[in-house]
């Protein structure tokens, strides 16, 4: 076992992965910027260290400064959580040199997955469905033109080394593809440092569905089942659910086998995510994977019953997977909502100080955050405050216990977008499962 770990993370997932460890008798440091201070997961981890000013370039991305704290402290191992730099393969590496434990994926897989080009030539090498694409990164407006053309109208130019919509256009005519095309490579080159993108087909309106994947140090890979994610803004989930209720199992054991086999393929490690469209005539086809604990991880917890923090530490400890594919089981559902310090009619992001609290609780009640009364949302960072998790034995019965958790859950001093929802929860198309990625266009 390690003796400790730093958590190159803030916020809720670095309280989580605090949890995790102390339960594995694991000691903890956490890092935090001068701005963090005051946070919890800094006086929950066995030590802190700050790292430096409020910017994150200049703290929780500075690679210099967190292996620094690691030497300076004895931690063996780093666990990134997700964002900041969870998926740069360059922090991963530099953890490999200096004989500290990455728990996490190898630097090489992380940078084979973190371009999407790369990525999906794979994914067509091992026949894992895909899209109709451009094949390669598209060079010019001439060459966008040809490839568009050959795919059909209308088509998606999408950043080769980023996600969230950033350099991400959708076209629909000849007509409007040059300035969309340069607009996305500009786009792309001052979101990621990276100007490539690639054309692909289309898909309208969509659901996203994720698969999660966990694999050993010794060849040993499952899958945990899907999770679905179709409820965004701007391309950000905002809620999850597990299962998914447009798949039934034999589409769920389809889609399962062929994450499984792109895992396999890239000699994947670790857990990880495989995410896909699914379109109207339930085909799906895949977009990309991330290396990395996902923000959504707990409704696959509650379902499996698997404790992937956990999980992610005890394969990096070298330990095989305790489980076969045969024996993961799905019992009843769970629904993850993402609460944010935001307008919930204008989603303007809303930091400030909470002067009231009122958590939510009762059977099958779970929630994952960091803020207390008296903590200050500062504006420097991502506006999550907590992510509610419900689980019970049907769909129907989850939704309403989420209902009456979102009821109950009261943040004072700042807005959240807890009454957005509460809307979803009692919206008739949400209740019959019939979402896709432009369902929350209704409330904005």
């Amino acid at each position: 076992m390690f003796n400790k770990i730093l958590i190159a993370n803030r916020g809720e997932i670095a309280v989580r992965i605090i949890r995790a460890c102390r339960e594995m008798g694991v000691k903890t440091l956490a890092v935090y910027s001068e701005a963090d201070r005051e946070s919890l997961h800094t006086r929950l981890a066995d030590g802190a260290i700050c790292i430096g000013p409020a910017k994150s370039k200049d703290s929780y991305l500075n690679i210099t400064s967190l292996i620094s704290a690691m030497e300076v402290a004895d931690a063996e191992a780093v666990h990134p959580g997700y964002g900041f730099l969870a998926e740069n393969s360059g922090f991963a590496e530099a953890c490999e040199k200096c004989g500290i434990k990455f728990i996490g994926p190898t630097s090489n897989t992380m940078r084979l997955m973190g371009n999407k080009v790369q990525a999906k030539k794979l994914a067509e090498e091992l026949k894992v469905p895909v899209l109709p694409w451009s094949d390669h990164a598209v060079a010019d407006e001439k060459e966008a033109l040809e490839v568009s053309k050959r795919i059909g109208f209308p088509v998606l130019i999408k950043a080769a080394a980023g996600g969230g919509g950033r350099g991400m256009k959708l076209v629909h005519t000849q007509a409007s593809l040059g300035s969309a095309f340069n607009t996305a490579k500009t786009e792309a080159l001052a979101a990621f440092g990276d100007g490539e993108v690639f054309i692909e087909r289309f898909c309208e309106l969509p659901r996203h569905i994720e698969i999660q994947v966990m694999a050993d140090e010794h060849g040993n890979i499952i899958h945990l089942g899907e999770r679905e994610c179709s409820i965004q803004r701007r391309h950000q989930k905002i809620l999850e659910e597990c299962p998914s209720p447009a798949l039934d199992p034999r589409l769920r054991q389809k889609m399962g086998e062929a994450a499984v086999k792109l895992a396999k393929g890239i000699g994947y490690t670790n857990i990880g995510t495989v995410e896909f469209l699914l379109d109207k005539n339930k085909n799906f086809y895949f977009m990309e994977m991330n290396t990395r604990v996902q923000v959504e991880h707990p409704v696959t917890e509650m379902v499996t019953g698997i404790d992937l923090v956990k999980s992610q530490i005890q394969i990096a400890l070298g330990e095989k997977l305790p489980i076969k594919q045969k024996n993961v089981s799905m019992k009843g559902h769970s629904i993850e909502c993402r609460i944010n310090a935001e307008d919930p009619k204008s989603f303007m992001p809303c930091p400030g100080k909470i002067t009231e609290l009122i958590l939510p609780g009762g059977l099958g009640v779970r929630l994952d955050s960091a803020i207390y009364c008296g903590y200050t949302v500062t504006p420097h960072y991502d506006n999550l405050l907590a992510k509610l998790i419900v689980h019970a034995e049907t769909r129907e019965e989850a939704i309403a216990r989420m209902t009456r958790a979102l009821e109950e859950f009261h943040i004072g001093g700042i807005k959240t977008n807890i009454p957005l929802h509460l809307k979803i929860m009692r919206d008739h198309d949400f209740i019959a499962g019939k979402t896709n990625i432009d369902f929350l266009s209704r409330f904005t």
